[in-house]
């Protein structure tokens, strides 16, 4: 038995973030969202109070990725970002990178996906 919310559980929970109009941080680390799930990430072209996203450690991808650069593109309360660890590539970074020309609310974005010994 999973004790994470996995993709169908951020479908469902999509739902409901659609006309929540309370909720403002959102942490869904380590909860095995890959990019089946991560399709959840479009009601951030409609919710206006999500502040605060962790998916730290969950496995969108570079689709996930995709599909959060379009909702950046319109979104105008998400202030910070934590996509650390989660096989984001070059393609997805690329998209996340055109979408922050348009995204003038974001303030801080993680994307640390490796641990270095050697940094200080």
């Amino acid at each position: 038995m999973s004790h994470t919310l996995g993709d169908e559980g951020a479908k469902l929970l999509s739902e409901a973030l659609k006309t929540n109009s309370s909720l403002t941080v959102l942490d869904l680390a380590s909860n095995g969202i890959q990019e089946e799930g991560a399709v959840f990430l479009e009601v951030l072209k409609v919710n206006s109070t999500i502040t605060a996203i962790n998916l730290q450690s969950n496995k969108i991808g570079n689709e996930g990725a995709k599909l959060l650069s379009d909702a950046l593109k319109v979104n105008k309360s998400l202030t910070s970002l934590k996509l650390g660890r989660n096989n984001i590539k070059d393609e997805g970074a690329k998209n996340l990178g055109e979408s922050l020309k348009q995204n003038s609310t974001l303030i801080s974005l993680n994307l640390f996906s490796h641990f270095n010994k050697n940094w200080a």
